[in-house]
């Protein structure tokens, strides 16, 4: 019985063994495939040193501004009876767009800006009448002041003024303060009437809102009309005052569109007055346009902490496609340099001294080469000395892993794979005895 027992315990024992070695072979096997049939592999991305110009940008978005079109707005409100333009249309200021029929409110409307046009008529009309009055009793101050002046009282034998009268005598004095009291009131009475005559165009202008007749308000290229005969124009609140205004289309001239960008703090003081630039649309991300910056807001707003310079950029062509709020970004050259020696950007480094350098291959083994630079583009830097045009240098350097195919050898003395001169193969079973 003990014979027995000591032979269950070896069993036991070489049972362990085994098993011990199976979870080495296998993390071996693990160990291999992770770290040792792995290598790793240097790759350098290169270019070439070339001569080229040089062109230094800021960037900026933003939108079609509508500087060059107008609404055409009426506060008269009624049936359209009558249509006298049509899209593509080219109309003067005042002419007429469209008839309405009013209705009681309209009517309302039309009749109360047509009395205060009345009188404002009449009260140019006054004004004008009074300046007459005026002007004969200037007319008259100014011959009594002149009669007294030349009279031999207060005039020399050689016709010169005898000064000395005429600063001490009562008569001269009173003669002389009405003479200019009534040019005084002459010159009142005709800014008075100067002031009548706004107060009718005003009054004009008011009517022709509220009249049965839509008339243009520029001259231009009529778009948008969207009346119908027999469609009713009712009355809006406008948003900012109590009057009600409806939109019935647009006039756009030929001015030249404007375009309004945003520039961060640390690129406007970049831009000056005059630069050219080139422009994206949204709309047609295919075509570019040229321009150049003709206002710039130096004074900016904030919104979120964020401050903002709106720049207005003149667009060098116009076109019928380009329509007020597009979406557009725009690139403002800021500088420019011809024939010069040019790199990556992101080829050039700077060392712990603040030293720029620039890698470049000998022997396949990059080298550290000294340089200066001169202006930088978002994408390009001069090399000003350090380098030579043809040069081979590095921008960017990449690191890869790769697995190699290598047998593994048992460590039960045969390889991966199957075995052979009766060694285990690459499965191991173990069996209970």
């Amino acid at each position: 019985m003990k014979k027995i027992k000591i032979f269950f315990i070896q069993l036991s024992l070489v049972k362990k063994i085994i098993l011990l070695v199976v979870i080495l072979a296998f993390g071996y096997l693990i160990i291999s495939k992770l770290f040792l049939n792995k290598n790793s592999k240097v790759t350098y991305q290169t270019e070439k040193v070339t001569k080229g110009n040089l062109i230094i940008t800021v960037s900026g978005s933003g939108t079609v501004a509508s500087t060059n079109s107008s609404n055409i707005t009426t506060e008269a409100t009624g049936v359209v009876k009558t249509i006298s333009v049509k899209d593509g249309d080219i109309v003067k200021t005042g002419d007429k767009i469209a008839e309405l029929e009013l209705d009681l409110e309209g009517q309302q409307k039309s009749s109360q800006a047509w009395a205060s046009y009345q009188s404002a008529k009449n009260s140019l009309q006054t004004a004008k009448d009074n300046l007459y009055s005026t002007q004969a009793d200037l007319f008259t101050k100014w011959q009594d002041h002149f009669d007294l002046a030349t009279s031999s009282k207060y005039e020399n034998s050689d016709k010169t003024p005898n000064a000395s009268q005429r600063q001490t005598q009562t008569e001269y004095l009173i003669s002389e303060d009405n003479w200019l009291s009534s040019e005084a009131k002459y010159k009142a009475q005709q800014k008075t009437i100067e002031q009548a005559q706004l107060s009718l165009n005003s009054t004009w202008y008011s009517y022709q809102q509220a009249s049965p007749i839509i008339y243009a308000p520029i001259s231009g290229t009529v778009s948008g009309l969207s009346l119908q005969i027999g469609s009713v124009i009712n009355s809006q609140s406008s948003s900012n005052t109590s009057a009600t205004t409806n939109k019935i289309a647009n006039i756009k001239t030929d001015a030249l569109p404007t375009l309004s960008i945003n520039l961060t703090e640390i690129d406007v003081p970049k831009v000056t007055i005059g630069d050219k630039a080139t422009i994206t649309f949204d709309a047609f991300s295919d075509k570019t346009y040229t321009g150049k910056v003709i206002s710039i807001d130096t004074v900016g707003s904030v919104s979120s902490g964020v401050t903002n310079y709106p720049t207005v950029i003149l667009l060098d062509t116009k076109s019928n496609a380009i329509l007020p709020n597009m979406g557009i970004s725009a690139n403002i050259i800021t500088n420019t340099k011809d024939d010069v020696l040019l790199v990556s950007s992101s080829a050039v480094k700077t060392d712990d001294s603040n030293n720029n350098y620039i890698q470049i291959l000998k022997n396949g083994k990059p080298v550290n080469q000294n340089v200066e630079i001169g202006l930088s583009s978002d994408s390009q830097t001069e090399i000003t000395s350090g380098l030579s045009e043809g040069e081979i240098v590095i921008t960017s350097t990449s690191q890869t892993t790769t697995n190699t195919s290598t047998q593994t050898q048992s460590v039960f003395g045969g390889f991966g794979g199957r075995s052979g001169g009766g060694g285990m193969g690459g499965n191991v079973r173990i069996q209970d005895h």
